[in-house]
């Protein structure tokens, strides 16, 4: 199958500034990103970004990069500027990998794609994994899914859903909860999604909605619009986002270990 692979990487990060251009094993995270991405298989891999520091860096490496405006609402505005400006076709499928997953698993990006492809009627797709701790499922930086029986999102958020009541009472005693055992049945969503390239247009045209903005989730723009969401359940971790100077210095440490550099 062919499909195409893009990632958004905006310059300005509040919590790590320049973050795109962060050293991560001697390289520019964005370039760790952008041979994962080409590790999947991908026909094309392009990055879409707002400053031409990021783009000169992709380019020296032999990468394709897009400029979209600065004041994108989200990466998947972004992805829709960018799809426009490359020309995609409307039934072209699209992975969006996120431009700050340095250890993103080459094999998830192409079963993403495989999971919209296998469904042509459908517009998006995305990966969700097994959740291994209680302080997974109280972080509020881990984002879960809940999955209707059909197998597509019923619901995005950064709160424990399911609420387990029987085994979490009233949430008020979390070492309690880490005592009982690793969780059963909470799935953590895994940022990574497929498109077509027509849809990321149409999803640009909406406006920013009341939960997507509510719980800073992108996805839920999607699902507040009526779009149904595949979710597939993944064997692949996600690996280590940089966010923050101190997830920088994780991901140097592995890339080390891994590398043996």
């Amino acid at each position: 199958m062919s499909f195409t692979v893009l990632i958004p990487a905006r310059f300005e990060a509040s919590r790590l500034p320049g973050k795109p251009l962060c050293d991560v094993g001697g390289e520019p995270l964005i370039c760790r990103v952008m041979e994962r991405a080409a590790a999947s298989g991908a026909h094309r891999v392009a990055v879409a970004t707002d400053d031409e520091r990021v783009a000169a860096a992709v380019r020296a490496r032999g990468g394709e990069a897009v400029l979209t405006a600065a004041d994108c609402t989200s990466g998947t505005d972004r992805l829709a500027e960018a799809a426009a400006t490359l020309g995609l076709a409307d039934d072209e499928p699209v992975v969006n990998v996120q431009g700050d997953e340095p250890f993103m698993p080459a094999p998830l990006v192409r079963q993403v794609a495989e999971a919209l492809d296998a469904e042509p009627s459908r517009d998006m797709a995305t990966a969700a994994h097994p959740m291994e701790t209680w302080q997974q499922v109280l972080d509020p930086h881990a984002v879960k899914v809940v999955q209707g029986a059909g197998g597509d999102a019923m619901y995005f958020s950064r709160a424990p859903i399911p609420w387990d009541r029987d085994r979490m009472g009233d949430g008020r005693d979390p070492e309690a909860l880490a005592a009982g055992g690793p969780p059963d049945g909470f799935l953590l969503h895994v940022g990574i999604y497929a498109y077509r390239a027509g849809f990321l247009r149409t999803f640009a045209e909406w406006p920013p909605t009341a939960l997507e903005q509510r719980e800073a989730l992108e996805q839920l723009r999607a699902l507040e619009n009526g779009v149904a969401i595949r979710v597939i359940e993944t064997a692949y971790s996600p690996g280590i986002g940089v966010d923050t100077p101190e997830d920088l210095e994780r991901a140097n440490r592995r890339w080390h270990q891994e590398v043996g550099a």
